[in-house]
């Protein structure tokens, strides 16, 4: 190439580079405009989680302006203070259940505080549109391998199967916008006490998290 036609594409890369920075730099913005509630309905996030800890930590870390809202921590005797929970729910352009699967479903703290919270008058009946607009992504985590979870496998169900009808039914209930599920599975907390499959734990938790933060992002 001529030096002149170097120089005319360097400067369009130089171009098409600075265009895509002020694209980041804009949709990063924007997150940060956006409320986020994360919902952690881990049942002892405290002292008996690897995979829910460090998700809620790096998307913390990649998003510093999300609430998260640690439900065992807060209400460890399942005394919901209806009220505090209402006027973060109200806050929230985005919110997020994150827990880990228990028995094919969320833990029941985390069932409690929906079943407190989304209140007739509140998040539906004819007075109740407190919800109506807004984003809801479903995150969480399974201790099985995925095959289990399949029409083939030991249950004869997906994970969609499972939790897609009352989530898509919760949400359309209420007038919010159900995302994709973000979920991991493989995650059994039995296998922490081996290092090299504890470090396999660590990884997935973090590429969990970054989904999560993309889902977050394009919400």
């Amino acid at each position: 190439l001529k030096p002149r036609r170097r120089k005319e594409i360097t400067k369009i890369r130089a171009e098409l580079n600075e265009m895509e920075t002020t694209k980041r730099t804009t949709k990063r913005k924007e997150i940060q405009m956006k409320k986020v509630l994360i919902v952690s309905g881990h049942s002892n996030i405290q002292h008996d989680s690897v995979v829910n800890s460090l998700i809620l930590k790096q998307v913390k870390q990649a998003l510093p302006q999300v609430e998260i809202d640690s439900l065992c921590e807060l209400y460890p005797d399942f005394k919901i203070d209806v009220a505090a929970e209402q006027a973060k729910v109200l806050e929230a352009d985005i919110i997020v259940f994150q827990f880990p699967l228990y028995w094919f479903a969320k833990p029941s703290i985390l069932q409690r505080w929906e079943e407190e919270v989304f209140l007739h008058g509140f998040s539906h009946g004819s007075n109740g549109d407190k919800l109506k607009g807004k984003k809801l992504i479903v995150s969480f985590t399974v201790g099985a391998p995925g095959e289990v979870y399949s029409r083939e496998g030991g249950l004869g169900y997906t994970l969609e199967d499972l939790l897609l009808p009352v989530s898509r039914s919760t949400a359309g209930f209420v007038g919010m916008t159900l995302e994709p599920f973000i979920y991991t599975t493989g995650v059994s907390y039995a296998l922490r006490s081996d290092e090299a499959q504890a470090k396999q734990l660590e990884e997935k938790a973090l590429l969990h998290a970054q989904r999560l933060v993309e889902a977050i992002e394009k919400a």
